[in-house]
């Protein structure tokens, strides 16, 4: 087998509470050692001074469109975005076409992971059938076919009867149900943060208590139920303060916020560019301040992407037309690092937060550098500058609202099962 050795990296590793100058070995398609000067020899020495090595990155919240939607991303596409931006663990969404609410969707999208993906592929199966929000899908026979959770992203629940029996079920079956918090009555046509910037721009708009009604019913059902509820993309100052709460008082319930949510505020949207409207909308900068906090304090698990393409001509309409999400699988890790270089996060934590953490939420056992455990990794060069540019995205959709910001800090390679399934300067040359 192939030995491969990396030394010079500044080595994090959250599971083990490591910041430290060591050499990792990789034999196979796992880490054979860690440690200060590893002997005997290898095959292959990768020298990373001044580049970070970590366990690569876990994504709860990816929206890869296949099967139905391959014109705005596929496995192969997505996954390749994914390794771009370090992650080489992702959880596929269920509003695909057909949606995953089948045995038989769920073993297709399974399958296709294995023939075209880059990284490692978990599928979380939908939660009612059709993602209607009205006859709970067969969770059993999802679980059993594979679904690692089970969530209507791209829609919402809205009985609470239907998600009590939800939430009951999965709790039964040992698995964690994802919310998409959102009263669609409360939002209306709403397509931006209620506020001064909606005003001005003659926008509709979806106040905030349009999520945070919702993240306060469905910690209410966790609490009923005992299940393990997660409260996907928050974006609100109040859920924050709920979840907090709820934690406090145990109910079992995680959350996770996205990289645009921590980067951006509603006055985005002055500019009518289309790649700044998602759901949920971006909000004030006094909600950004909390969500930062939240995810420093631990109230807020970890960051996922919600990584949503669309096709450029989906995205070029007016702006009530447009479709709701942005990609972010290569531009979330600058946006993280950021949060270091501002003194909010360690980077310890940072790396945390992208990777045992979500990990942990969902019991996938990724997110580790220990021994034995499959050689997933990623170099960071932490101070390399860059500019984003459509045409350097690996994801077949461009709709980032960071299109021409420069950013610092990149995945320069990336790992999985020992094979190299990134690396930046072989394809930059």
């Amino acid at each position: 087998m192939t030995v491969t050795r990396i030394r010079g990296a500044r080595l994090l590793d959250p599971t083990k509470g490591i910041d430290d100058a060591l050499e990792l070995e990789i034999t196979g398609s796992r880490i054979s050692a860690v440690g200060h000067e590893l002997s005997g020899s290898a095959d292959q020495v990768v020298e990373a001074e001044g580049l970070w090595l970590a366990p690569g990155f876990v994504d709860l919240h990816t929206h890869l469109r296949e099967p139905g939607q391959e014109y705005k991303e596929s496995i192969a596409t997505g996954t390749k975005s994914a390794a771009a931006g370090g992650f080489t663990t992702v959880c596929a969404m269920a509003n695909t076409d057909p949606v995953n609410d089948s045995p038989a969707v769920t073993e297709f999208i399974r399958r296709r992971a294995r023939e075209t993906a880059a990284v490692r592929v978990h599928v979380i199966a939908a939660a009612t059938q059709g993602l209607r929000g009205e006859v709970m899908s067969e969770m059993a026979l999802l679980r059993d076919a594979g679904a690692v959770a089970f969530s209507d992203d791209g829609a919402v629940i809205m009985n609470a009867a239907v998600m009590r029996r939800v939430l009951e079920y999965a709790f039964g079956i040992g698995r964690t149900v994802i919310a998409h918090c959102e009263d669609l009555d409360l939002r209306g046509p709403g397509v931006v943060h209620e506020g001064a910037h909606a005003t001005c721009c003659g926008l509709p708009g979806s106040p905030a208590e349009a999520e945070s009604v919702m993240v306060a019913r469905d910690l209410e059902l966790a609490r009923l139920t005992g299940a393990a509820l997660h409260i996907a993309h928050v974006s609100a100052a109040r859920s924050v303060d709920m979840i907090r709460d709820a934690k406090r008082a145990g109910v079992r319930v995680t959350a996770e916020v996205t990289p645009h949510h921590l980067a951006l505020c509603d006055e985005r949207i002055r500019g009518y560019d289309t790649n700044a409207k998602m759901a949920p909308p971006l909000r004030t900068a006094r909600d950004r301040e909390a969500l930062r906090e939240g995810l420093a304090d631990g109230t807020i698990d970890c960051v996922a992407t919600d990584h949503a393409p669309h096709a450029a001509y989906e995205k070029d309409v007016e702006f009530c037309g447009a479709p709701f999400g942005v990609v972010g699988l290569e531009t979330a890790l600058p946006i993280v690092l950021e949060l270091v270089r501002e003194r909010r996060l360690s980077a310890l934590a940072a790396i945390d937060a992208l990777t045992r953490r979500p990990a942990r939420v969902l019991g996938l056992g990724a997110g580790t550098l220990e021994v034995g455990a499959p050689a997933d990794l990623v170099l960071i060069d932490p101070d390399r500058v860059w500019k984003v540019e459509a045409q350097g995205l690996a994801s077949r959709s461009k709709n980032s609202p960071f299109l021409g910001n420069e950013f610092v800090g990149r995945a320069t390679q990336t790992w999985v099962g020992g094979r190299v399934v990134h690396a930046l300067d072989e394809e930059s040359s």
